[in-house]
């Protein structure tokens, strides 16, 4: 069993691209968020317009980010996958400078983490994208169905996914077992796909923890 987790609004509580573009972009990125919600623009091509605006030196962003808590439940979450041998990934159209600041001031430095990357200075942000494929459905800077495809083997056994938005959803397709919140719920349930709805990763592990120990026995 592989276990796939969202980052944005998933494991953190807030959006944390949004959250610094709020704090330190020009406000143009907002015009840049509508032409992607309206479909003019690809969510890779919004991200790196929008980054490209940020306005700020490490200290500020440290500050910012550090500010941003993590979904109730979560610490335990990774714990209890750990000790249960369950290999745990972060799949992120967010930015990994962000991520890997959160996760580090919550104790969680070694998770692994597939994201954008934020490059250049602080007077000259740029993203690099070096997960985006050419024709991915979600139009994203990570392409999560790759990265999923990535680790597929018959002993890798199932997919586990926990998301909450737009760039999971083509993801979402791929797991054999969904957990979903806000609008994947929508895309999930008006596709006829199986999940388990979620508030926090509390619910997350009380859900998936008989599954495993099921397997566990059946194996056994």
């Amino acid at each position: 069993m592989r276990i796939f987790c969202d980052f944005d609004g998933t494991i953190s509580e807030v959006d944390t691209t949004d959250r610094i573009l709020s704090l330190f972009a020009d406000p143009d990125w907002e015009t840049i968020e509508d032409d992607w919600v309206a479909g003019r623009i690809t969510a890779s091509e919004c991200m790196r317009a929008q980054v490209a605006l940020i306005r700020a030196g490490e200290a500020e962003l440290d500050e910012a980010l550090d500010a941003i808590g993590l979904s109730p439940g979560f610490i335990e979450f990774v714990t209890w996958a750990q000790d249960a041998d369950l290999p745990l990934t972060i799949v992120s159209d967010g930015v990994d400078r962000f991520i890997h600041r959160i996760l580090e001031r919550h104790g969680l430095p070694r998770l692994p983490v597939i994201s954008n990357r934020l490059i250049g200075t602080p007077q000259a942000r740029e993203l690099d994208q070096p997960w985006r494929r050419r024709g991915c459905a979600a139009g994203s800077g990570v392409c999560k169905c790759a990265v999923i495809e990535a680790s597929a083997s018959a002993e890798a056994g199932p997919v586990v996914y926990v998301g909450d938005g737009r760039s999971d959803f083509c993801a979402s397709g791929r797991a054999d077992i969904l957990f979903a919140k806000a609008s994947l719920i929508d895309y999930a349930a008006q596709r006829g796909l199986a999940f388990h709805p979620f508030e926090d990763f509390h619910d997350v592990t009380a859900r998936l923890r008989p599954m495993v120990e099921a397997r566990a026995a059946a194996v056994g």
